[in-house]
């Protein structure tokens, strides 16, 4: 790759971005890493003197993914840049300018499956019940991190969420999520009476008279950042005893588990998320079966492995007698 690499996107790459952001609604950062994926498939195109808006013969997609290999690109990002020309494909298609997918028939390696790691419900009740004490800060924390929980929220939606959005009433929160998207989430009982009391007793307190869009506020009036929230959810979490490195998308991650454990359907969970792609979601599948795994393996009898077998009392003379 030795060659000038081009400065510019085909413009019907172009075209394809703008449909995306428009009609797809995804994220700007989704799109600026589909902008660099098939910029780098553009360059690899261009060396072997083929056209980017024309059919590619499988095996030229395969030299392109072995050259992905070849740089040691994180699973991750490959298998970003495959979801990035499977729908670069599947638009040329529609555009009646190639007639097939090259990847239709290509396996590609896996990429590796990271669980996400969660706190268990202990932990959680831990955290939430963890006193708010005399302070108005300390009554918003402890609602702010049972709506969290309550409803999967990320931590920039959180932060980003205004008190017109949230209906006391109907127990729910419209969350605007990646891409621009609406959604409406339950936040449970719990979470209903921690917020109403921080919305009638605290947050006028903070507030002292003036005026906010922001739900969580702090005394200055201004709404928290995702770092503050960062903060405060590692400093009652340190009070509470766990010891485990912590996030706020732990909490969004232990909402969606829990939900499985219980016997939610993939497809609620799906919507609570907020998730444009039910695979995302399944994600939380594999923690739970990896749980149920774990049970079958220490409770189940016929295991040989690194254990063993436990049999009824009596078995031993029940073999001397045969002899």
């Amino acid at each position: 790759m030795t060659q000038p690499e081009p400065s510019f996107l085909d413009p019907l790459v172009e075209r394809y971005l703008s449909e995306l952001r428009v009609e797809g609604g995804l994220a700007t950062n989704t799109l600026e890493s589909y902008r660099r994926d098939l910029e780098k498939f553009q360059r690899y195109l261009s060396l072997q003197r083929r056209p980017m808006n024309g059919p590619v013969p499988p095996p030229v997609v395969v030299g392109f993914l072995s050259e992905l290999h070849r740089q040691r690109l994180a699973p991750a990002s490959v298998a970003r840049m495959v979801s990035a020309l499977r729908g670069w494909f599947r638009f040329l298609s529609r555009e009646t300018l190639a007639d097939a997918d090259p990847l239709r028939d290509l396996s590609t390696a896996r990429r590796g499956l990271r669980l996400p790691k969660t706190l268990t419900k202990n932990e959680v009740a831990a955290l939430l019940d963890e006193p708010a004490g005399q302070t108005a800060e300390g009554h918003r924390d402890r609602a702010m991190l049972e709506l969290l929980y309550a409803s999967g929220l990320r931590v920039s939606e959180l932060a980003g969420l205004q008190f017109t959005q949230v209906d006391l009433d109907a127990g729910c929160v419209r969350v605007v999520g990646k891409g621009a998207k609406t959604r409406i989430v339950p936040m449970g009982d719990q979470a209903r009476e921690r917020v109403r009391d921080y919305i009638e007793r605290m947050r006028p307190a903070l507030l002292k008279g003036r005026s906010a869009r922001a739900l969580f506020v702090s005394r200055r009036g201004g709404g928290l950042t995702r770092q503050a929230v960062w903060k405060i959810l590692r400093q009652r979490a340190k009070r509470a005893g766990i010891t485990k490195p912590i996030s706020p998308h732990m909490l969004r991650h232990s909402f969606a588990t829990h939900l499985l454990e219980g016997g939610a359907d993939l497809r609620a969970v799906q919507a609570m998320l907020g998730h444009a792609d039910i695979a995302t979601t399944q994600i939380y599948m594999h923690v739970e079966r990896s749980r149920l795994k774990e049970v079958h393996r220490r409770y189940f009898p016929r295991q040989t492995r690194g254990r063993s077998v436990q049999r009824p009392q009596g078995m031993g003379r029940l073999r001397k007698m045969r002899k």
